[in-house]
């Protein structure tokens, strides 16, 4: 078994810079920068998810890296809900929906 000494060995923090990456390209066209608000909510959701893990981690508890792991699961459950308005919107086609939903 091998053991994480970094946060950016945990395969959460890696799918969820993905998503953060992601989520960046996709609100940087189209009609996402005349909506500031929504852009601005969905980028900082996503950076709020790795943030969490990373900071959780440091923090070397199990209890409060685990407290850190739930917020960053709030914050993917706020992507996912801001993905919907975007598709509500047409700010997003049903694929890239999608994709980003099952990120």
């Amino acid at each position: 078994m091998t053991s994480i000494t970094r946060f950016e060995d945990i395969e959460a923090w890696k799918q969820g810079r993905e998503l953060a990456k992601d989520i960046y390209a996709v609100t940087g066209k189209g009609k996402f920068p005349r909506d500031y608000g929504l852009e601005n909510l969905m980028r900082r959701a996503a950076v709020s998810v790795i943030s969490n893990i990373a900071e959780g981690f440091s923090r070397q508890r199990d209890k409060e890296f685990v407290h850190f792991l739930h917020i960053g699961k709030g914050s993917t459950s706020k992507v996912q809900n801001q993905l919907y308005i975007a598709l509500d919107l047409h700010y997003i086609s049903q694929e890239a929906f999608d994709s980003l939903q099952t990120s």
